[in-house]
C-alpha cells in the first residue's frame, strides 16, 4: 500500500468519525457554553485538533480523544476569557456569564433549553462535570481522571450542582431522574 493510499484511507477513517461524532460534541459544546455559534466553533476546533492528532488516537479511543479536547479547548477560552476581564478593570465580570432566559416555564417548555438554563446556572466547573457525568455517562473516576481533579471533587461538586438544580427545579428530580 502506498503512502497516499494509506493517507485516504486515514482521511476517510476521519471523516467518518467526524460526522458521526458532529452532533454530539455540538451538544456538548451547547450545553457547557449556552451558545449556539460558540458551541459551532469549539465543537470544529476540537475536531480540527483532533484530525491535527489522528495519527495518534487509537481507534476505539477517538470520541473520548475529541470530547477531552472539546472540554480543553472550552477550559481554554475560559482562562482567556478571565484574564482579559482580570486585565479590563472598568469591566463587570459577571456581565460576561450566560444568563437563562426568563419566563413562564409550563407546559411545552422546551426539554433541550430547559437543560441549558439550568447549566447556564451553574459555575463552570459545576458544569463540566454534570455534561460529562450525566450527558457522557462517565463515571466519577473517569470524570476526575478526564479534567484532572480527584474523585471527592467530582462527588461533592455534582452534589453542589445538583442541590442548585432541586432548588430552582424541585420536581425534575424525580421526574427526571436527577439526584
Amino acid at each position: 500500500m502506498g503512502v497516499k493510499e494509506h493517507e485516504s484511507r486515514r482521511d476517510r477513517a476521519f471523516d467518518e468519525f467526524a460526522a458521526s461524532a458532529w452532533p454530539r460534541l455540538r451538544w456538548t459544546a451547547y450545553l457547557l457554553s449556552g451558545d449556539h455559534h460558540l458551541a459551532e466553533d469549539l465543537a470544529q476546533t476540537a475536531l480540527v485538533k483532533t484530525y491535527a492528532a489522528w495519527r495518534r488516537v487509537r481507534p476505539g479511543e477517538a470520541y473520548s480523544y475529541a470530547r477531552r479536547t472539546l472540554v480543553n479547548t472550552n477550559i481554554d477560552r475560559l482562562r482567556r476569557r478571565r484574564f482579559r476581564e482580570v486585565a479590563d478593570d472598568g469591566h463587570d465580570a459577571s456581565a460576561h456569564r450566560v444568563e437563562g432566559r426568563t419566563g413562564d416555564q409550563t407546559e411545552g417548555v422546551d426539554d433541550a433549553d430547559l437543560i441549558v438554563r439550568l447549566l447556564s446556572r451553574l459555575s463552570e466547573r459545576e458544569r463540566r462535570i454534570l455534561v460529562l457525568r450525566h450527558y457522557w455517562d462517565l463515571s466519577e473516576a473517569a470524570v476526575a481522571d478526564e479534567l484532572g481533579i480527584s474523585i471527592g471533587t467530582v462527588k461533592s461538586t455534582t452534589s453542589r450542582a445538583l442541590a442548585k438544580v432541586r432548588e430552582t427545579h424541585p420536581e425534575l428530580v424525580s421526574t427526571r431522574g436527577l439526584s
